[in-house]
């Protein structure tokens, strides 16, 4: 009889322990937000930013090789914010939010294409889809 209830009693422990492990499994997957945005592309050259071209909104140096984006502010709210990584269709890799638009501009990002003004020129404006995890 004893050794049946501590059987139960540990049979019960591992049940708990697996239902934990997968509740936070799924509020980890849950965490990942999906949005439709515009997608337009800028340049570190006078006239597409402010005073120093390569230093960003946050204070971030940007240096060539990095994938960066802008976002309005809007998206802010959403948990796109400084350090934010996203996922952005149609292009490789992972992008880190580094800058911030002006406040006219909404539901967008601004993918950084250094000093390449015809790349971003022939990016032009698209309506894509981006992954990201906010970052609180």
């Amino acid at each position: 009889m004893m050794k049946q209830t501590l059987r139960n009693s540990v049979l019960f422990m591992i049940a708990i322990l697996v239902a934990s492990v997968s509740l936070n499994a799924s509020a980890a997957v849950k965490k990942e937000k999906t949005m439709v945005v515009d997608a337009t592309a800028y340049n570190s050259v006078p006239g597409q930013t402010d005073d120093d071209p390569w230093v960003a909104a946050w204070n971030n140096r940007l240096r060539p090789g990095q994938k960066v984006i802008a976002v309005s502010r809007d998206l802010e709210k959403h948990g796109l914010t400084n350090g934010a990584k996203v996922k952005i269709e149609g292009l490789p890799g992972t992008y880190t939010v580094r800058d911030r638009m002006n406040k006219r501009f909404k539901n967008r990002i601004d993918v950084w294409m250094e000093k390449d003004i015809k790349k971003a020129r022939s990016w032009g404006k698209k309506k894509l889809k981006i992954v990201f995890k906010p970052v609180k």
